[in-house]
């Protein structure tokens, strides 16, 4: 069964996707957000092609576990999945991702532009390993 790991933010969403045995995440590819209609339409693309049976979205929660803002957009947008692929979508708590996934990066000595541009896809790498690790564990 293929997951989607999804890292929604306002200008893009970072795409990641399981193996087929569920264990492993590997960055797909960072959509550059133009509106709902064309997002939503890529995505659909890559459920298609990778025959995904479920999402993990990024939950972004304040450290103190409070929801803002950017949680509550990602809640509206999981409802938006649920509606449009009739999948389920898991909402995972994704503090501090995409500051381990830039940490990562500098590690790694990747260039500030090349970083930029794959930041978000490393982030919901982060996200949908997180998730599967927790269900490897049960």
């Amino acid at each position: 069964m293929r997951i989607l790991g999804l890292d929604y933010g306002d200008k893009t969403i970072g795409v990641a996707v399981s193996d087929e045995m569920g264990w492993t995440a590997q960055g797909v590819e960072v959509i550059r957000r133009k509106n709902g209609e064309s997002d939503l339409g890529r995505l659909r693309q890559l459920v298609d092609e990778y025959g995904v049976e479920a999402f993990v979205l990024g939950m972004p929660k304040n450290m103190n576990g409070t929801i803002g803002p950017r949680g509550e957009a990602s809640i509206e947008f999981a409802d938006i999945l649920r509606e449009t692929f009739g999948l389920p979508v898991h909402l995972w708590d994704e503090r501090l991702t995409t500051v381990s996934a830039h940490r990562t990066l500098i590690e790694a000595d990747v260039s500030r532009k090349k970083r930029k541009q794959v930041v978000d896809k490393l982030a919901a790498s982060f996200i949908l390993q997180g998730y599967l690790d927790s269900m490897t564990k049960r």
